[in-house]
């Protein structure tokens, strides 16, 4: 982390301050093979990790990498790197071209999923939450209400009883299919 990645940020940020053109390219190839480097070496670890020296070899690499007196990141990036990316630049840009065009189209098909699912579920909680209060609505009597409303003050007037017509229909509680009758036998 020291060598190969403390240090190049602090002589990063002194070619971004200066302002010098040759200090930035420097730093840019060095960044550009280091990030190479790390790709490859998520892969390495798991397949060469038991080879000896093999974590001595790594920090070695690094220190090469960046040495002045080897330029190692800069002849990789001239040898290597310059060469290959150049040509098959297209290739890649169109490649990322239709990687954002599928994140985004993936990203807005997963976000309609989502919603719909949020919004079945807010609906299914607010139905049951709204019967599991009917249901404990539906429990207390007149006679309970009213024993409740007589304890609380005795200036409070007795219950209004309402009379309805035999001609008006009593709605009926509805309950669903998956709900039964239960056994409490309440409705």
């Amino acid at each position: 982390l020291i060598f190969g990645t403390l240090y190049p940020a602090y002589y990063s940020y002194k070619a971004v301050k200066s302002k010098d053109i040759k200090e930035y390219v420097k730093w840019m190839m060095y960044w550009i093979i280091f990030a190479l480097f790390t790709t490859a070496e998520t892969f390495t670890d798991i397949f060469l990790c038991w080879f000896p020296f093999y974590y001595e070899l790594k920090i070695a690499f690094v220190a090469w990498l960046l040495s002045p007196y080897t330029k190692g990141s800069s002849l990789l990036y001239r040898k290597f790197v310059h060469p290959t990316l150049s040509s098959k630049e297209k290739e890649i840009d169109d490649c990322l071209i239709q990687a954002k065009d599928r994140s985004y189209d993936a990203l807005v098909h997963f976000g309609k999923r989502g919603l719909n699912v949020a919004a079945t579920a807010a609906v299914m909680a607010a139905s049951k939450g709204q019967g599991a209060l009917s249901e404990r609505l539906r429990s207390f009597s007149m006679q309970d209400l009213s024993s409740i409303r007589g304890d609380s003050s005795s200036t409070v007037p007795p219950p209004v009883t309402v009379r309805t017509s035999s001609k008006q229909s009593h709605p009926k509680p509805s309950r669903s299919a998956s709900e039964g009758t239960g056994s409490s036998g309440k409705w």
